[in-house]
């Protein structure tokens, strides 16, 4: 299938460290989307799909409904920003299945993105469904039934108990998946921050990946360094507070987009282009 679409760079949007299960093969990106194996190729003008799922959900799920209008220009507020929308323009926000999300930034914590993906993929090779070569996400109620000795062997390390608890927090109806898109974000993340192994940056990640959360400003390392180089100077409160110091800013001075504003200044964290402009400066 052949979807239009504008201001959309497939490159950027899977190359930015904010899912894990996408490979580069050729000129065309492979991904399981809602069960179901996809093969991605930009091409003039949109994208080459192929898959048989709807176009629809593939639109959704690289959300190209979203108005990329409006969004820079709410947060372009600054010569770094500014700088940012040019060099990695089209780079968008997925639209990422709770239960996958949760999982995965669960096993995330204090991993590199190398090993966030090899950690990833065993668990579905393991416990998923062979799609052909390539693997469904586990089910909750697949993953509440195994131990925590079997989970540690697909590279989680302690996150196995924490991945495990949850599965079977999930399966038992005690933990229901929907209620985050009913509340508002503050909300949202007191109650997933009540679950064993999530703390402000994930929680921060799952509900601006998988809730439509998107004044969500996830900060790990990589957001701290580049807040405190280029934002140093309107952050306030002591050092323990940091992170939440700056998402209150992002929220303030980014607007209801911050998590956009989020995913371009991380991806000039990870990414092999130029580096940012030292000062920062307001247009």
């Amino acid at each position: 299938m052949y979807i239009v679409n504008n201001d959309f760079n497939l490159d950027h949007t899977l190359d930015c460290g904010q899912v894990f299960r996408w490979q580069r093969t050729g000129k065309w990106w492979v991904g399981v989307v809602a069960g179901h194996v996809v093969h991605v190729l930009q091409v003039e003008g949109g994208l080459e799909v192929q898959t048989d799922i709807s176009s629809g959900r593939i639109l959704e799920y690289f959300r190209l409904d979203d108005d990329m209008h409006r969004i820079y220009e709410t947060i372009n507020r600054d010569i770094i920003m500014d700088g940012l929308i040019r060099q990695y323009r089209g780079l968008r926000l997925i639209r990422q299945e709770p239960w996958e999300c949760l999982v995965s930034y669960m096993a995330s914590s204090c991993k590199s993105i190398p090993n966030i993906k090899d950690s990833i993929s065993n668990l579905c090779i393991q416990y998923g469904e062979d799609l052909g070569g390539h693997y469904s996400f586990p089910d909750p109620g697949i993953l509440a039934n195994t131990t925590e000795r079997l989970l540690r062997q697909t590279k989680l390390g302690f996150r196995a108990g924490n991945i495990l608890n949850v599965a079977r927090l999930v399966d038992r109806g005690e933990l229901d998946l929907e209620v985050p898109f009913e509340l508002e974000y503050h909300e949202a993340k007191q109650l997933l921050m009540k679950i064993k192994g999530i703390g402000p940056k994930i929680a921060d990640c799952v509900l601006l990946f998988a809730y439509d959360k998107l004044e969500a400003f996830p900060a790990d390392t990589h957001i701290l360094s580049v807040m405190r180089e280029h934002y140093g100077t309107y952050l306030a409160g002591p050092k323990n507070k940091i992170q939440d110091a700056i998402g209150e800013f992002a929220r303030s001075y980014f607007g209801p987009y911050a998590g956009y504003a989020q995913q371009y200044l991380y991806y000039s964290r990870i990414s092999a282009e130029s580096p940012l402009p030292v000062n920062c400066g307001k247009l």
